[in-house]
């Protein structure tokens, strides 16, 4: 029988990511996404990052990205829409992100919806795509 919702397995490579976002500490991703095929959806060109180069180019933008942000943090509400198939789930996690950026603190809601597959005893990222539900600035930074 399968759970009812994502259990602590099934969160680590969605916290590991969150932590990397955070951070920009790249070790973070070790074992996060999956060997195969992955897909991730952005808000960012090129929108679409395919395989493993595209993972690699993702990443490269990624810490970029977060460099430029300071006291950036999480929030995950109660995962949605769960379904597990063999070694297959899926699950959408409602995430709101804050920081600062360019001296203006930001409060960002959106959603992450995931699809992992189980590799080598873990859970790891096959796709993700990301969608921003609203978005707010308040300058000056808190």
């Amino acid at each position: 029988m399968s759970p009812a919702a994502p259990d602590a397995a099934m969160m680590a490579a969605p916290e590991a990511l969150a932590r990397f976002l955070e951070t920009g500490d790249e070790s973070r991703l070790d074992g996060v996404f999956s060997a195969g095929a992955v897909t991730i959806l952005e808000n960012f060109p090129p929108y679409v990052f395919e395989g493993q180069q595209g993972l690699a180019h993702w990443r490269a933008q990624m810490v970029n990205h977060v460099g430029a942000i300071s006291d950036l943090r999480h929030g995950f509400g109660t995962p949605q829409d769960f379904g597990a198939a063999d070694d297959v789930v899926h699950f959408t996690l409602p995430t709101r992100w804050t920081g600062v950026r360019d001296g203006r603190w930001f409060d960002e809601l959106g959603g992450w919806t995931f699809v992992q597959v189980r590799e080598a005893g873990a859970w790891r990222i096959r796709s993700y795509g990301w969608a921003v539900v609203s978005f707010a600035w308040e300058t000056p930074a808190p």
